[in-house]
């Protein structure tokens, strides 16, 4: 019951009326000579550098959904570190998170690139409330970063696509230009692209935000579709050319794409917490490559048991066969980390005949019936194993680095097998002939 109670309270934390201030009390209507303001349905923000136009609307889709701990543990820190308690308290609370997306002069990023356009959004009522500021000029820019700082300031937790390679850097950059507005501090920072491209890749290829909402997150069915999106190329033109006293029609679109990216990138939380969280039952749900790369994505983070149990999941929904191998490979590696060598042996033995990872189960079938299993016979038939499967690699091979890289390890299972050679002599075993000839097993 306590549990319940604390998620109603946390649920209700999110209605409208709240004590923290989360937007200015009033906007301007625009004047009647400024056809983007009128074009977009955007007020004009005034503060002590100047004005700017902002944008606000609410949407109800998509929905609020509670962060899960151990989503949060997963997705703010690597192998080795931990949360500090300023940093746990920041990311549980999500009165506290700033979605941010930003449209730029370029993709070069430095000091010659400008963020013209800033959206943001945040949980509001149950949905995402969405605000952007856009410069009409450059002179514009102090006004707009000084509201972009006092909103950081309310919402310290950042949650981007590639904005810690992009857009967190850029606007860095552009604080430190006007001299007068410093940096805000960043209570957490959370980037969904690396996630994403752990869990979704094998099986899009391409993770860019469009993709996912295409694949994975279900737009029309959140209610929302680009049919008639902009090109993310065009933007830096767009607006160029409304500088130099073009259209403004397009930029009403790039506003629009800019809204889009936002809503995607809570409904992409929204999806990623759901599936790191631990109550997500239901594997039949998720594709067979999703869960393979969700494992993959837990045994780096540190989170081995349940790394273990998705990798066994995508083998039994049915991974496509050119990942299978790649998949029992894994499940041995994370055997014989947790002690299971057997277990560890058994599920190399079904790998044996891959062309491409045959050699390594070779090794470790090997490692394992000298070191553990004390079977020096066993041992030797799979370094000798190994030795000829490399032999027929490098003779059907013509890249010169396979060829080196295959000698130097044919270098290392000679040694092996002369090694194991020496010992049965020593214990008196009777070990098979050893293939130390480069005619053998070719």
């Amino acid at each position: 019951m306590a549990g319940t109670a604390d998620k109603f309270s946390r649920l209700a934390a999110l209605r409208p009326a709240r004590s923290v201030p989360s937007r200015p009390a009033t906007l301007r209507a625009p004047d009647e000579e400024d056809a983007l303001g009128q074009l977009l349905g955007a007020g004009v923000a005034q503060n002590r550098f100047g004005e700017h136009l902002a944008v606000r609307n609410w949407f109800s889709t998509p929905e609020f959904s509670e962060p899960s701990p151990i989503s949060l543990e997963l997705l703010s820190r690597t192998r080795d570190e931990s949360l500090t308690r300023r940093t746990r308290a920041a990311l549980e609370d999500p009165e506290k998170w700033l979605f941010l997306d930003t449209e730029t002069t370029g993709l070069a990023g430095g000091t010659g690139t400008y963020a013209f356009l800033i959206g943001l959004a945040w949980w509001d009522a149950g949905g995402l409330q969405v605000e952007q500021f856009f410069m009409r000029d450059f002179a514009e820019e102090h006004s707009l970063l000084h509201e972009l700082a006092a909103r950081i300031a309310e919402r310290p937790v950042l949650v981007t696509f590639n904005g810690k390679s992009f857009d967190w850097p850029l606007l860095e950059s552009r604080f430190t230009m006007t001299r007068s507005i410093a940096a805000p501090k960043l209570a957490a920072h959370l980037d969904l692209l690396h996630p994403a491209r752990a869990l979704w890749k094998l099986r899009l290829g391409s993770v860019r935000l469009v993709e996912l909402e295409r694949h994975v997150l279900d737009a029309p069915r959140l209610g929302w579709h680009r049919e008639d999106d902009v090109a993310s190329a065009m933007i830096p033109q767009f607006y160029f050319d409304y500088l130099r006293g073009g259209p403004t029609a397009p930029l009403a679109g790039v506003v629009r794409h800019n809204q889009m990216d936002l809503r995607g990138l809570a409904a992409l939380f929204c999806k990623i917490n759901a599936m790191l969280s631990e109550s997500s039952g239901a594997p039949n749900e998720i594709e067979s490559l999703d869960l393979f790369g969700l494992s993959r994505f837990l045994q780096r983070r540190g989170d081995a048991g349940r790394a273990q149990s998705a990798c066994a999941q995508a083998l039994e929904v049915g991974l496509p066969a050119e990942f299978q191998p790649k998949a029992r490979c894994e499940l041995a590696w994370m055997a014989k980390r947790r002690g299971e060598h057997l277990r560890a042996a058994e599920i190399w033995l079904e790998v044996v005949g891959d062309p491409h990872d045959g050699v390594r189960a070779c090794e470790q079938l090997a490692i394992h019936y000298e070191r553990h299993a004390k079977d020096l016979n066993r041992a030797t038939e799979f370094a000798q194993l190994a030795l000829a499967k490399l032999r027929r690699q490098r003779s059907s091979s013509r890249d010169p680095y396979v060829a080196a890289r295959t000698v130097r390890l044919e270098q290392k299972f000679l040694q092996r097998l002369a090694r194991l050679q020496k010992r049965a002599k020593t214990s008196g075993d009777a070990a098979k002939p050893l293939l130390l000839s480069r005619s053998q097993g070719a």
